[in-house]
């Protein structure tokens, strides 16, 4: 079986990594061979223009890779092209469904990393001690702007009460400021309609039965920052159990034991990380199996390493990143047998 590169790929990426995101598009589809054409986040320009000249800076042959500032309209122009092979994206459910149709109506193979509302599952004897840190950081990281950042927080009822106050403190904790600033540990959003739009859907999840056990407003500063939230009392029926909030909100769950904490971490439109949290290493490696997920983790959130891939299923998309897998993503696999027999008489 040989593996041979197919040409020329068009990749599409996010704001939320502005070099991180280019960095691991990049490496695994030149390292398979191929070239790549990339169009970054419009609200990041200047990111897309400094990472191609790196390239450039390092002896990169031209066109080895590309930056193009182009709008969404224009990608479909790309995806037509017949000198595109592949093509791959990082970013929302609703870009994901207009480049994979644009990729399948030309037949060409895709990759789609999109949303997620990861499940972060605390079992009764889960080291609290070691669990709210990682609770904290999951949700936190990066002002919460971050497709596999913890979400839905499904607790066992025997902690609940105890994880939910030291929950509360802990995002109580975070200082708001300049992201330049070392001292600061709870960060803007990345725009003023990204902030909205997270209002509205705290407000809407609220007008639907939830309650706010912290925060839930603007944070009047400069810039667009939100109170660290908590949300409780999310029900089936409310829009909220089923969203991505793309910002700090965690939904908190209340369960009875380890097969309802196991339904309502499926019971998501999204599939693409997760975590358990307990001293019982076989009980978490059997809830991690019973997780339909792209990942899981046991007593960390340890998302993303160059070597390990990254990716999910269901409204998550479909495909990997990194590693082995995100190599050999973007290859033809192409069967070559030698054989000295006979042919077969006709």
């Amino acid at each position: 079986m040989e593996s041979s590169p197919i040409g020329v790929i068009f990749c599409v990426e996010p704001w939320n990594f502005p070099y991180y995101q280019l960095a691991r598009v990049a490496g695994p589809h030149i390292m398979a061979g191929n070239t790549i054409l990339v169009k970054h986040a419009g609200c990041v320009p200047q990111c897309a223009i400094a990472f191609e000249q790196l390239w450039l800076d390092a002896g990169a042959p031209a066109g080895l890779y590309t930056n193009l500032l182009i709008s969404h309209e224009q990608s479909d122009k790309v995806i037509d092209d017949p000198r595109i092979k592949g093509v791959a994206l990082t970013g929302s459910v609703a870009a994901g469904r207009s480049i994979a149709a644009r990729a399948g109506q030309n037949l060409k193979i895709s990759s789609m990393e999109l949303g997620g509302s990861d499940a972060f599952i605390v079992f009764e004897d889960a080291d609290l001690d070691k669990t709210i840190p990682w609770a904290l950081w999951g949700r936190m990281y990066n002002a919460g702007q971050t497709c596999c950042a913890a979400k839905r927080f499904i607790v066992v009822e025997e902690i609940y009460d105890k994880f939910l106050e030291k929950f509360k403190t802990a995002l109580s904790s975070l200082t708001p400021g300049d992201p330049l600033d070392e001292k600061t540990t709870h960060g803007p959003l990345s725009t003023e309609s990204a902030l909205l739009q997270l209002l509205k859907q705290v407000d809407g999840a609220v007008a639907k039965g939830a309650k706010v056990a912290l925060g839930g407003k603007r944070i009047h500063r400069p810039g667009s920052f939100m109170e660290a939230t908590i949300l409780t009392d999310v029900k089936p029926e409310n829009p909220a159990f089923r969203d991505e909030f793309f910002g700090p909100v965690a939904m908190v769950f209340k369960v009875k034991n380890e097969d309802e904490a196991v339904a309502l971490a499926n019971d998501s439109d999204f599939g693409l990380g997760g975590s358990v949290f307990t001293q019982d290493l076989e009980r978490g490696k059997r809830v991690a199996s019973r997780v339909e997920t792209g990942m899981m983790f046991i007593n960390n959130i340890d998302w993303s390493d160059a070597e390990l891939p990254f990716g999910g299923i269901k409204y998550s998309g479909y495909g990997r990143e990194l590693g082995d897998m995100g190599i050999q993503e973007f290859v033809n696999k192409k069967l070559v047998r030698e054989a000295d027999v006979p042919a077969p008489v006709v």
